[in-house]
């Protein structure tokens, strides 16, 4: 994700927003709005939404109905989450960067937030483990590639397909990065090119995409 410019908080109750006057006071730039009117986008910013699940009228899995409209435009985090109320696994499978709960220690909010401006996924690991398993159930994953399929394997290098396949695990960038004994940055840079070869625009579409290659991705592991 390139350079965040503002952080916009929808909170709709009337309690202090928290997590905004602490991602203020570590230095950023955040917005918060009461109103689902004023989060009409500015379109010379690039900015991170955070729509808190408290106040907000719902669907049937707990997500912000305002939220379903936004994560097809922008990129939008839960935050204020209560786990019962929530369907986690719907909320990953529906675009949404992470989920910051309600009973969470103001430190562990602050982390996930900045994980997420660093375009990673902040999703409990189980549930991520969860959903790359059902995805790959799911699918039946052809043996024989379409030639457009196995040029966009090719031109991924071995250092890609290991990355691709700790992602698909749920590993994070730190961990990527202690697992393979690079940096944080190179990790980065190697994601990055990752996103553009398989034209993924985040983590989620690259689990999808993942997926569909799970039995050539497999067979790399088990020969590299």
């Amino acid at each position: 994700m390139s350079k965040i410019d503002e952080i916009v908080f929808l909170h709709q109750v009337a309690s202090p927003c928290h997590l905004a006057i602490l991602a203020d006071s570590i230095g950023l730039k955040t917005r918060v709005v009461s109103d689902i009117e004023q989060l009409e986008t500015d379109t010379n910013k690039r900015c991170f939404y955070l729509v808190s699940q408290q106040g907000a009228a719902l669907d049937n899995n707990g997500i912000p109905l305002v939220a379903t409209q936004l994560v097809k435009h922008v990129p939008v985090a839960l935050y204020e989450v209560e786990r019962e109320r929530l369907n986690g696994e719907a909320a990953l499978l529906g675009g949404f960067c992470g989920l910051l709960f309600l009973e969470e220690r103001m430190d562990l909010l602050l982390t996930g937030l900045r994980k997420m401006l660093a375009d990673e996924l902040w999703f409990d690991r189980p549930l991520l483990s969860k959903v790359f398993r059902h995805l790959v159930s799911k699918v039946e994953v052809s043996q024989d590639l379409t030639t457009e399929s196995a040029e966009t394997l090719e031109v991924l290098t071995n250092r890609e397909k290991t990355i691709i396949q700790l992602v698909s695990s749920g590993a994070r960038n730190k961990e990527i990065a202690n697992k393979l004994s690079i940096s944080e940055h190179t990790v980065k840079a190697h994601i990055s090119s990752i996103f553009r070869k398989t034209q993924a625009r985040n983590r989620v579409e690259l689990l999808r995409w993942a997926q569909s290659f799970q039995s050539h991705l497999d067979l790399f592991a088990l020969t590299h």
